[in-house]
């Protein structure tokens, strides 16, 4: 069975009369037969397939979460419908379910390609992506296709398995294994092992990944820049574009597309391979001399974040100093550690203690029509560089048509404050607001990597406690044992 979401149906004027329209559009034919979007409206529920993936859909600790669930729910709040999902291991699997309608769409982070255009509609684009081979740092650096010298597989019929084909035309020597027994993350940690030369991974997914494993390495690019879109089947009618086309148009005007993809990609667009391979080396080696104080005083904040902010500011050295005359893990000014009571900065303790208590307090300054995560990127930007100088990003954002409530609109004015002909128009004036943008994206990055390794840690110890529990039971038949669970569908 799916997953279900409920979302609360929102009066938009707007868009009841395009729904509306958009019903009598296609109701004006000599046939009665409901069309898409009114089939959908009458069953109060939008079908959407999708694929596990860390920026397709997944189960975080509130809830599904990713970027093709966010968008896709947004979807159904826009048709004022529930949303039922259903996730799938594979795409053998989940096409299928497309061209039989049981799914009304699949949102599932999938290229534009000749092949699928054969056999699928398409919603409007929403995301440029381009595709790269993949091998790990360390191994012969292949330049080309004819230079590759080793095993190289990708996803069953994905758009990787799609340009490997285009390519073989003019490397008729190519060789590759399709699979369905690991999804593109997978494939990527193969490598990583050694069991695997090479696959192919889309740019986006990839700029995830390395966050976490910065061993991979870019040897190429194939083909042209591709276009992500929903899938629909050849079968439907024109309603359903339709309502997709001018819900698009509505999220990309508000501004909550691009919020959407700040959200999930904005902070790893760039990648540094010895920052990255330092962060978990001192994750492994000096984090755990102060995690229980980074526990004990987060009080509302994540500890995991206060911990990436630490690091940012410190690498967690406790006797560190910069020329302005900021000291200890969390680089307190003396001020602030006199208005907040720590008697030493260098003392990790007091300086964690502080340092929570004075992020706390510019998060409960901000603006609470401000949401969360903005709220945050917003408390942490001040924290770099003053809560004034935010503000004066924010009203200048709002000068320039921009959203101010929004990270991803006021980071791009931030770097504005050095140039004297917009700072000299603000209250508080010049400031480095680009380290403050850095400085944010860091902390983002840091924070990713830190949850993840945090993940990975529980689940070894989840696991290694279950074999010790397993060891201790007596052995039983096979039979005995209980079915794996099954995977979601749309029967």
């Amino acid at each position: 069975m799916g997953i279900n979401r409920h979302l609360p149906y929102k009066h938009w004027a707007n868009k009841a009369l395009f729904i509306c329209a958009l019903t009598l559009l296609f109701s004006c034919q000599p046939k009665t037969e409901p069309n898409t979007v009114q089939k959908i409206l009458q069953q109060g529920v939008l079908k959407v397939g999708t694929r596990y993936g860390q920026t397709t859909y997944y189960h975080g600790a509130e809830g599904p979460q990713g970027f093709e669930y966010e968008l896709v729910a947004g979807f159904a709040d826009y048709l004022g419908v529930q949303l039922e999902v259903f996730p799938y291991y594979n795409l053998d699997e989940l096409f299928p379910k497309l061209q039989s309608r049981h799914l009304d769409l699949v949102a599932a982070g999938l290229a534009i390609t000749p092949n699928r255009a054969e056999h699928f509609r398409f919603g409007p684009a929403y995301q440029h992506i381009s595709q790269k081979l993949v091998f790990k740092q360390g191994q012969k650096w292949p330049k080309s296709i004819d230079e590759l010298d080793g095993t190289l597989s990708v996803v069953a019929s994905s758009s990787h398995a799609e340009i490997l084909q285009q390519e073989k035309a003019e490397h008729p020597d190519l060789q590759w294994q399709e699979t369905n027994e690991n999804d593109e993350a997978e494939l990527l940690e193969l490598v990583l092992d050694g069991q695997l030369d090479y696959t192919v991974a889309d740019s986006n997914i990839l700029s995830v990944i390395r966050r976490r494993h910065p061993e991979l390495s870019i040897a190429f690019t194939l083909g042209e820049e591709q276009q992500i879109a929903w899938l629909l089947s050849q079968s439907v009618d024109d309603s359903l574009i339709a309502a997709m086309i001018d819900y698009f148009g509505q999220i990309q005007s508000d501004g909550r597309l691009v919020a959407l993809e700040d959200k999930y990609y904005g902070h790893v667009q760039q990648f540094n391979y010895v920052d990255t391979r330092m962060f978990i080396s001192a994750v492994e080696d000096t984090l755990p001399q102060y995690r229980d104080w980074f526990e004990q005083y987060s009080g509302n904040i994540d500890w995991r974040l206060l911990a990436a902010m630490s690091y940012q500011e410190s690498h967690w050295n406790k006797r560190a100093r910069s020329a302005t005359g900021v000291r200890g893990l969390m680089m307190l000014t003396l001020a602030t550690a006199q208005d907040l009571g720590i008697k030493s900065r260098l003392d990790p303790k007091q300086s964690i203690q502080g340092g929570a208590k004075y992020v706390q307090h510019l998060i409960d300054r901000i603006p609470q029509r401000i949401q969360e995560p903005d709220r945050t990127w917003f408390a942490l930007a001040a924290y770099n560089v003053g809560w004034g100088h935010v503000e004066d990003a924010r009203i200048l954002t709002e000068k320039q048509g921009g959203n101010p409530d929004l990270w991803v609109d006021v980071k791009q004015r931030l770097p504005l404050l050095r140039q004297k002909k917009y700072y000299k128009t603000t209250k508080y004036g010049y400031a480095r607001g680009n380290e403050a943008t850095n400085y944010v994206a860091n902390i983002r990055r840091y924070y990713d990597t830190l949850v993840w390794l945090e993940e990975q840690r529980l689940a070894e110890q989840a696991l290694k406690k279950q074999q010790e529990q397993q060891e201790q039971l007596p052995q039983q038949d096979d039979a005995a044992q209980p079915d794996s669970l099954p995977v979601a569908s749309a029967d």
